[in-house]
């Protein structure tokens, strides 16, 4: 993954384990106001190093990302602090296969989806909007 070639080999992997792996992130957009606002996401890493993220329509998340793409993306910390993943980059809307059409998205969701949504088909009927996270920068 070229956007972890700068880190060294074993943070390399744990970070690369991690973007794979981890089921939430948070992320951070900047509303009208400048005031940032931090967000609960569900996300996918993808082949072409962008991270694709389901959003309900009408929502501020939306709304600041088309004032202001500027983004961060922070994957959960798992530990006491020492794990921390910070992704910048660019967010827009994009056109993508709703959700209960995305093999690699429902193959890291599918128990979530259906623990709280009951099916992938009401999770992309809900969560409509596709938004692709283009990194600008990666720091741990």
């Amino acid at each position: 993954m070229e956007l972890t070639t700068h880190l060294p080999l074993a943070d390399r992997e744990r970070v690369e384990a991690r973007l794979d792996h981890n089921l939430m992130a948070w992320l951070s957009t900047v509303r009208p106001d400048g005031q940032p606002v931090t967000v609960p996401v569900w996300f996918l890493a993808r082949d072409d190093e962008t991270f694709l993220l389901y959003s309900r329509p009408g929502t501020a998340k939306l709304r600041n990302i088309a004032s202001n793409p500027k983004v961060s993306l922070v994957l959960d910390v798992t530990d006491v602090g020492r794990n921390v993943v910070r992704i910048e980059g660019l967010a827009a809307p994009a056109t993508a296969p709703p959700a209960d059409r995305n093999p690699e998205y429902l193959a890291k969701y599918t128990e979530r989806i259906a623990a709280l949504f009951d099916t992938p088909e009401r999770f992309a009927e809900l969560f409509s909007v596709a938004v692709v996270v283009t990194p600008t920068k990666l720091s741990t």
